[in-house]
């Protein structure tokens, strides 16, 4: 069969290594022809789409999806194509079509939905239909039959070790891996790597829980190493980015890894839990700190106990730990970055907005514990966790997901989908500002290390605007930070990446 492949655009700047894509084309490399065009590179990506549609006979037209701008993208193209060529199957992947399964199915142009990875599915899935088979028996898929829709079984996550090789060398064939390797904080040529899969906990807040369930499952030390030391040697990366859920699950894999890729002198960064973290031995973290491991996401989320219960946390995090651990790291010169989800849903307006109070005073105290500590924050926004407390309590405040897959479209949307700005019921525009203005002038007291673009000249004048606003307490109205950010096209890590 030809399958067509397209990731569409997420990003404006430094384009990652497109990985979900590179997965997918792994398991079927040798069974079928696939083709790729990636919406990051292309000016016209329906231009390049349409190319390949007419020059050859696609019987499958695969795309991945992330919430948010993708679906830009992802929405048309999959409609139009379904429009001119009704016999080529369209089927989804990624968190929003999982998530979000009921209105992707039933939008009429998408045929089936990859629920979780699809190494073993996408492939089965393709022979089934070449052959006309049933489809009940593979694992990880969303379809409609006889108007009914079918979610199969979820399948166990498979060893990671025992995967196909993704193909660099092919995806180098189609565009030129450098455009991958953007410079980042990082260093010049930052390579994009996912190690693993899926996350052991449970957080009510999370679009990888109803896909994973509370399972994970990662490479080993040594085929991580294997892999970037060929990207490193073979395309001249210098540094790496793990886009794992939390790459830090294991302490024993985390330092065998750091072992091995210390005498390569190459910066690198990771996501991670602050409760699995805590219980890592002053040694593991040295290594890892020698290693080249510069800074470290985690999701600190609050400093409010109750309110981490209520988010589901697991684990033991508590918001003492939240400080005392970014303490910690300081003697090891590893940049903790916290995010934190403001905004979550109470039984009053007074105790929503008294929360946003409470989490972004504890985010001062966090700055004073650890200067250098990054803070991300995001206002919440509700993902489909059924049976969560939290989930419970956004349902019977009224809170409804769009019922038709191109309302997705709409700004508003893209911009809850980036969880900077949710259309929910119990956060009042006053709450909202609040936040980005305390955001604001927080970017502006403490610039992010990870904007590339920032000079000393920059920073010296976003922290004389910012400092005075940032110790009194004074965030409204912050026009002169806002002028400048525009200005310097300030960029915010959680939006655009390093």
């Amino acid at each position: 069969m030809n399958i067509l492949l397209f990731n569409p655009r997420a990003l404006t700047y430094n384009p990652r290594l497109p990985n979900s894509i590179l997965q997918v084309a792994a398991s079927i490399d040798k069974e079928h022809n696939w083709f790729f065009v990636d919406g990051n590179l292309e000016q016209d990506p329906w231009s390049k789409l349409e190319n390949y549609l007419r020059n050859n006979t696609i019987d499958c037209f695969g795309v991945t999806v992330m919430p948010g701008p993708q679906l830009k993208q992802a929405i048309p193209y999959s409609k139009k194509i379904k429009e001119l060529y009704p016999n080529i199957k369209i089927v989804w992947g990624g968190y929003f079509a999982s998530n979000q399964y009921k209105v992707c199915i039933e939008s009429g142009f998408v045929d089936y939905i990859i629920n979780g990875p699809g190494d073993v599915t996408f492939p089965r899935l393709l022979n089934s239909i070449g052959k006309n088979e049933s489809l009940h028996d593979i694992k990880n898929l969303i379809f409609v039959e006889d108007g009914k829709i079918i979610k199969t079984a979820k399948e166990e996550l498979l060893n990671q070790d025992t995967l196909p090789e993704l193909p660099y060398d092919k995806l180098n064939s189609i565009y030129n891996l450098q455009n991958y390797l953007p410079r980042t904080f990082l260093g010049k040529k930052t390579i994009g790597y996912h190690s693993s899969f899926g996350c052991p906990f449970t957080c009510s807040f999370c679009a990888v829980v109803p896909i994973y369930n509370a399972r994970w499952k990662g490479k080993s030390a040594e085929s991580i190493y294997k892999d970037v030391k060929k990207l490193i040697e073979q395309y001249k990366g210098d540094s790496v980015e793990f886009h794992d859920n939390n790459f830090f699950v294991s302490e024993k894999r985390a330092v065998s890894f750091a072992k091995l890729i210390k005498a390569h002198k190459i910066n690198w960064w990771g996501e991670a839990r602050i409760d699995t973290m805590d219980k890592y031995s002053d040694e593991s973290l040295k290594i890892l700190s020698d290693s080249g491991c510069r800074m470290i996401f985690f999701g600190a989320e609050t400093g409010n106990d109750e309110l981490l219960k209520k988010m589901d946390k697991g684990g033991t995090q508590t918001g003492a730990q939240i400080i005392n651990f970014a303490t910690r790291l300081k003697k090891f010169n590893i940049i903790p970055e916290y995010s934190f989800v403001l905004g979550t849903p109470a039984e009053t307006e007074e105790k929503v907005f008294a929360q946003i109070n409470e989490d972004i005073e504890f985010i001062k105290k966090v700055k004073v514990a650890n200067p250098k500590t990054e803070i991300i924050i995001y206002t919440y926004s509700p993902v489909p966790t059924e049976g969560s407390d939290l989930y419970e309590a956004v349902i019977k405040s009224g809170f409804q997901f769009p019922q038709k897959l191109e309302d997705w479209m709409n700004p508003a949307w893209e911009n809850f989908d980036l969880r900077k700005n949710p259309l929910t019921p119990w956060l009042k525009p006053y709450m909202i500002d609040r936040i980005k203005n305390f955001e604001t002038v927080l970017n502006a007291c403490y610039p992010t290390n990870s904007d590339v673009r920032l000079n000393n000249f920059k920073r010296t004048v976003l922290k004389t605007f910012g400092y005075w606003r940032y110790n009194f307490g004074f965030y409204k109205y912050p026009k002169e930070i806002n002028f400048l950010h525009r200005v310097w096209r300030y960029r915010q890590p959680e939006i655009e990446g390093f």
